[in-house]
């Protein structure tokens, strides 16, 4: 059961990757990967207040959420493919881009734990 909790969750969570990622992008920027780190603080945030309120990492919601939908959500591959074009191409936004990713992830990851811990 629990493995098709996480391939549901999984699809889900792709699409919906897809769909908002490429919204923003197309929308807000086309020359900084917003979209991904977009997806990627908001997934955080999710599963900071997943982890939270399912605190029991064996409950079927946590199987659904965080393995399932936040694990094909958020992505650390194409954060790294477009740190390394970032960097090739501007440094600065490179650098940029990595330090915001990983200091706004923890921080939303953070900000959805003490929101919904019980």
């Amino acid at each position: 059961m629990n493995i098709l909790l996480i391939a549901c969750g999984g699809g889900v969570g792709a699409v919906l990757r897809y769909v908002l990622t490429e919204y923003i992008n197309n929308n807000l920027s086309n020359t900084f990967p917003l979209g991904t780190l977009s997806v990627n603080i908001l997934g955080c945030f999710i599963v900071g207040c997943v982890a939270g309120y399912f605190a029991s990492k064996s409950s079927p919601m946590y199987f659904f959420f965080v393995i399932g939908f936040l694990g094909s959500f958020t992505t650390m591959s194409a954060f790294s493919i477009q740190a390394l074009e970032l960097l090739n191409t501007n440094a600065l936004n490179g650098i940029v881009y990595i330090i915001l990713t990983f200091s706004l992830t923890i921080v939303a990851t953070y900000i959805g734990l003490m929101v919904f811990s019980k």
